[in-house]
């Protein structure tokens, strides 16, 4: 059923089709499944004018997809197909990182029986909860949360270091999202952090920036209605400091607001951290805060023409 969707996803897709991989459970011989498939799709860049995300999703929709969005994952254009076969297509630009998450996960699995077995346990156990169906602060049901600690542990073993950059889903990163807030933000205050109620929010927007499995940062943003947004928090791990993770993720955050249409990006920089502004051209840029968010006095409000 893969290899006859793959051949029609690649001639659809033409010369702007990289790869069609099988992905998931139904992947990997002898492991329990649900009847849906998993393809992750990879496609060139969009580059040029008469290539663009607009134009995939044409594509898609002439073969049944109906477009879902990103779900967790920035820069990933999600797609579902539900009938005679039940598809669950994800399509990502040629070099991004969760590819390889995808298949080093897929090909471990494939490999390794004890793994497998090991894995298939995990998923008849969580389906045995009652609460397996649920969701809480996450776009996801249980059953998909309580399998990503197995998936980042399989990345650790198996030497995965590359950089990712993910909205904030798990158990791990809202924890994670938490701890860095307390510990770099209000513990200086200090206060207990008054704003987790943002965590459910659609007007907030958590990012977690990954070292292989390691998170290493945390980025806040609050979006408004003027195709306006403000960076409430960004920052990186002490023991990653000066390696460039805090440039690197700051262009992400931008790029992502980019692709969301956002078109300005205000934050208030600590009098410490306006050089790290300013080297990526922010400038003194007063706003309006949508919260009448007090920051401290020495603060200096910023911002740059996305």
């Amino acid at each position: 059923m893969f290899e006859t969707e793959a051949i029609k996803i690649r001639e659809a897709l033409g010369q702007n089709c990289v790869a069609v991989h099988h992905i998931g459970s139904t992947s990997v011989p002898a492991l329990a499944a649900k009847p849906k498939i998993d393809i992750t799709t990879v496609v060139k860049p969009f580059a040029p004018l008469e290539w663009s995300v607009n134009a995939m999703t044409d594509i898609f929709g002439s073969l049944g997809y109906t477009y879902k969005g990103e779900w967790n994952i920035p820069f990933k254009y999600g797609f579902t197909k539900r009938g005679d076969i039940n598809v669950n297509l994800h399509v990502y630009e040629e070099g991004h990182p969760e590819i390889e998450v995808s298949l080093l996960f897929r090909d471990y699995l494939r490999k390794n029986d004890k793994g497998r077995d090991e894995y298939a346990a995990l998923k008849d156990e969580i389906l045995k909860d009652p609460s397996s169906s649920t969701k809480t602060y996450s776009i996801f049901p249980a059953y998909t949360l309580r399998k990503n600690d197995f998936i980042l542990n399989i990345l650790k073993q198996n030497g995965f270091k590359h950089t990712r950059f993910v909205k904030c889903a798990h158990y791990n990163e809202v924890q994670a999202a938490k701890y860095f807030r307390q510990k770099y933000f209000f513990d200086n205050v200090p206060i207990k952090d008054p704003y987790t109620w943002t965590f459910n929010h659609p007007d907030h927007v958590h990012f977690i920036l990954y070292q292989g499995a390691l998170i290493i940062g945390y980025g806040h943003i609050r979006l408004c209605s003027n195709a306006s947004s403000v960076l409430r928090i960004i920052v990186i791990d002490q023991e990653k400091r000066n390696q460039g993770f805090g440039g690197y993720f700051l262009q992400l955050i931008e790029k992502w607001l980019k692709n969301q249409n956002y078109r300005i990006i205000h934050a208030h920089s600590s009098p410490k951290a306006i050089e790290f502004y300013k080297k990526y051209n922010y400038y003194k840029m007063p706003f309006n805060d949508p919260d009448g968010y007090e920051s401290d006095p020495v603060d200096i409000p910023v911002g740059k023409n996305l």
